[in-house]
This record gives C-alpha cells, sequence and structure tokens, in this order.
C-alpha cells in the first residue's frame, strides 16, 4: 500500500514537472559548462547562419535605403527644371515632408545670369509654395532693386531645403547631404552666372562650410560657378546694422556682373 502511494505521488510530480517544461532529465556525471562555450564559439559560420532561421522564425530585416544615393540618381535623371521639380515632389525620403504644406520649388526668371540659393521656406513659404514671401520678399526686392535686378525679370530663387522646417535648430546634416543632388542639379539645369547664397545652410549645402559672418564678402566657387555668401533677408531684419555689409556683397555682385 505504502509503494502505490509512493509511485502515485512520483508520477503526479513528475508529470507537474513536464507540465510546466521540465522535460528533460539530468545527467549522472558532471557537465563542464566552460566546455559547452567554446565549442559554441568554434561553431562554423555557415552553421550559425543556417540556425538563425529557426531562432528568427519568419523575421526578415527590412534593407536599409540609402538616402543620398536614391536622391543622386533621381536628381541626374531630371532633364529640365520640371522634371526635377517631380522627382523632389516623389522623393519620400526626408521627414520634413510630411510636415509641409507644399513643395518650395523656385520663384522668379529661370534662366537668368543670377540664382539666389536660401535656406528653407518659412511658414508664410510654405503656405504659399515660395522661398520668400511677406517682408522678407519686400526686402530682398529692394535688395535686389538697389543694384538694377529684379525678381520678376533677371534673378532666379530657390532653396535647400524645399518643405519647411519644424524646429529652429534647422535641418539635420543627413537632410541636407541628401538634397545637396537635387540643389547641384537645380544649379546646372537653371545655367546662372553668379550663385547667391543666402545664409548658413546654403553655404553648407554649396561649399560645406558655415558661419556666415566670416563667409560674406569674399567669392566662393561651388557647382563651377563663383559664388557670394550673403546675410540672408530674416538675418538683415532681425539685425538692421548687418545691411552695410549687405549692401557691399551687392556692389561686389553689381561689379561682377559688369
Amino acid at each position: 500500500m505504502e509503494s502505490a502511494q509512493e509511485y502515485w505521488a512520483a508520477r503526479a510530480a513528475l508529470e507537474w514537472q513536464v507540465e510546466l517544461g521540465a522535460d528533460e532529465a539530468l545527467s549522472e556525471g558532471p557537465v563542464n559548462r566552460f566546455e559547452l562555450v567554446e565549442k559554441v564559439k568554434a561553431k562554423p559560420a555557415s552553421a550559425k547562419a543556417e540556425a538563425a532561421p529557426h531562432v528568427q522564425s519568419g523575421y526578415v530585416e527590412a534593407p536599409k535605403i540609402d538616402a543620398v544615393a536614391e536622391a543622386r540618381t533621381a536628381a541626374e535623371q531630371a532633364q529640365d527644371l520640371g522634371q526635377l521639380r517631380a522627382a523632389l515632389d516623389r522623393f519620400e525620403h526626408c521627414e520634413l515632408k510630411r510636415g509641409a504644406r507644399n513643395l518650395v520649388f523656385a520663384d522668379g526668371a529661370a534662366g537668368a545670369r543670377v540664382m539666389i540659393l536660401g535656406e528653407a521656406p518659412d511658414r508664410e513659404g510654405d503656405r504659399e509654395g515660395k522661398p520668400f514671401v511677406g517682408q522678407s520678399a519686400a526686402l530682398l526686392g529692394k535688395m535686389l532693386g538697389a543694384i538694377g535686378l529684379s525678381l520678376e525679370e533677371s534673378v532666379y530663387v530657390s532653396t535647400v531645403m524645399p518643405w519647411r522646417l519644424l524646429n529652429q535648430s534647422g535641418p539635420s546634416p543627413d537632410e541636407i547631404a541628401m538634397m545637396r543632388p537635387f540643389v547641384a542639379r537645380h544649379v546646372a539645369l537653371a545655367k546662372p552666372d553668379i550663385l547667391i547664397l543666402m545664409g548658413n545652410i546654403a553655404c553648407d549645402a554649396a561649399l560645406g562650410q558655415r558661419g556666415i559672418t566670416r563667409l560674406r564678402g569674399t567669392w566662393g566657387e561651388a557647382f563651377g560657378l563663383p559664388v557670394m555668401p550673403m546675410f540672408p533677408p530674416e538675418t538683415l531684419m532681425r539685425q538692421p546694422e548687418l545691411k552695410r555689409a549687405a549692401w557691399a556683397d551687392l556692389l561686389e555682385i553689381k561689379a561682377r556682373l559688369a
């Protein structure tokens, strides 16, 4: 009787352990776990590769997308400004696009001798789809008019970022890098004689440098063209004392055109 009770008690305990997942018996002899670790390390890569699908059943890692390469391919395929605008509109790898109302491509006279490259549209520019609007556009018009130029007839304007920025810190280096091929192609298709870089983001995209206070007033070269860094209208409105420097830059541009 006593042996029968022991049997059923032992069986019940065993079934309970199996239900919990303890379905492997202990070895009668000791196991050196350090040797097992060494065997795992020595297992060939092919064996690990074969085992991986069983460990991560049904999981496939998504391939990484090279946004800069995608941008370069899309920009190079554009044969005119209309195609370039369409390529930018189809580009889905920049997060700024998701927070913008409109694609801001360009304004002014396409094919003009002077091209201005700004930084990014503001809220009003995003709403109207233009690089410069409101007070910024009015001040820019006065600046150009002072040296005999006009946005309607003799100046073409675009921005590095075609979508408005979501914060005050500016675009990230990755965002500028993915827009750089589009900027280069835009300049090549517009064919200006002179490129004006208004602001640090424009200087970063064209020259790979920042520090507009140091760069302004000195001719450089980018995309095979002479470039003049300048303060953008927004900066001049916040700091009117910089207008003297901006006037000197405008005179340099006027002399270069002559």
